[in-house]
């Protein structure tokens, strides 16, 4: 079910190939833009709830500056140990330069 889109940036805040954390209703949302498209994950390691925070996205994964764990930002998916468990996404879509993340909370 897709939730209501808010307006959370500019497309041009977010740099090919970097990851940038956005509040959303006091919930922080990870974006990753890679290859001219921008996905929205959680902002936690399922692993041990570390924040992921900003870094730059080599070979479509992201890593936990905690421990290691590694997940690909266009699924979610959790790559390498010691997560194992996806990392939520959110739906995105880019108007008039403006990135929207569509939330259900």
């Amino acid at each position: 079910m897709t939730g209501q889109f808010v307006k959370v940036c500019s497309l041009d805040d977010i740099e090919e190939r970097r990851t940038r954390a956005v509040e959303i209703d006091g919930r922080t949302i990870l974006l990753a833009r890679l290859n001219g498209h921008v996905y929205a994950l959680q902002n936690m390691c399922t692993h041990d709830g570390g924040v992921l925070g900003e870094a730059d996205i080599v070979e479509r994964e992201i890593e936990c500056p905690r421990h290691g764990a590694r997940f690909n930002v266009t699924t979610g998916e959790a790559t390498r140990m010691p997560a194992v468990a996806e990392l939520e996404t959110f739906e995105v879509k880019i108007e008039n330069g403006n990135i929207l993340v569509a939330v259900n909370w």
